[in-house]
């Protein structure tokens, strides 16, 4: 597979490949695509999955106890969902900008951006659902309107399509990244200088199937510029510019350079933090309006529960 091409473990929204290493060898399949996927989706599914061939091996239909190999590959047809309805929900939304087109958003740390399998509700799509009544289709049932996504523990700044038309104009802006995304982030540690570029590849770190890594094997081109807003000696308050958007690009590349996000739970340390979830918050959404042409660019500050932190870190 042309790995410059396409995502070694995504072929479309709903199929999805895997290409077994040795740590993995002699692994169920059901609890391999259980720990694989991205999604909160139980092994019960996956398993039901599996026994309804959505799940092959090297092309075969397999059981779910079926032990993998070194260099099988997997394929995953997410089926779609049966006799499900998603439904708006009266979720509190902090719109900064809205038109016939397009809805900004301000996302508060903890919302889970789409719907999945086994996770249907209470999501940044019911919640537009509820306020629109008027979403693009183009990315499917379970993620209407969405263009693009932050992290549940991320907050900040998100665009949604209300028209085929609209989605396809800022699908293709990101893809030219050509949308200026803004991120502010409190790091542990003392960067060694005030700017810079991360230019390293990511892709599924081999040991544990959730998380992402630099590596050569398997992986995209992922490109983050930062620069030093404050130094409190222990800590270093930056602003990141993301030139590509690969899954957790930002809090995987500022570990790979040994300046983890505070608060991370998955990348860094969250231990004896004083919020929940990972100190970054998308606070600048710039991009051509998908009717017009005209640039608009959106900015929002950063979020109480982060102030905070920072106010205490200043204070000691």
């Amino acid at each position: 597979m042309n790995t410059n091409q396409t995502s070694p473990d995504s072929i479309s929204p709903d199929t999805m490949e895997w290409t077994v290493e040795p740590p993995f060898a002699n692994e169920r399949i059901d609890k391999f695509i259980t720990e694989a996927l991205e999604e909160d989706i139980s092994r019960t599914l996956v398993q039901q999955w599996v026994k309804d061939g959505h799940a092959t091996v090297n092309g075969r239909t397999v059981k779910a106890n079926h032990k993998l190999s070194v260099n099988d590959l997997i394929s995953l047809q997410i089926p779609e969902p049966q006799g499900v309805e998603l439904v708006g929900e009266d979720i509190p939304l902090n719109v900064v900008y809205e038109d016939s087109d397009v809805i900004v958003i301000n996302k508060q740390r903890g919302l889970v951006v789409h719907p999945a399998p086994g996770h249907y509700s209470g999501t940044l799509v019911n919640a537009l659902m509820f306020h629109c009544q008027d979403l693009s289709g183009i990315n499917g049932e379970l993620r209407p309107g969405i263009v693009h996504r932050i992290d549940k523990d991320t907050s900040g700044l998100i665009m949604s399509a209300k028209n085929d038309r609209a989605h396809a104009s800022l699908a293709e802006q990101l893809k030219a990244h050509t949308v200026n995304r803004k991120y502010i982030a409190l790091v542990h540690g003392n960067l060694q200088h005030d700017q810079g570029t991360i230019d390293a590849p990511i892709g599924r770190d081999s040991h544990d199937r959730k998380m992402y890594t630099v590596t050569e094997k398997n992986s995209k081109t992922a490109v983050t510029h930062f620069v030093v807003i404050e130094r409190f000696g222990d800590f270093t308050l930056v602003e990141l510019k993301l030139e590509t958007g690969r899954t957790h690009q930002i809090r995987v590349h500022m570990k790979f350079i040994g300046h983890p996000l505070v608060g991370d739970p998955m990348y860094g340390k969250s231990k004896g933090m004083l919020m929940e979830g990972q100190a970054l918050h998308a606070a600048i959404l710039g991009f051509k309006h998908p009717r017009t042409g005209e640039w608009m660019q959106f900015e929002a500050p950063i979020p109480p529960d982060m102030d905070n932190l920072l106010q205490t870190i200043r204070t000691t």
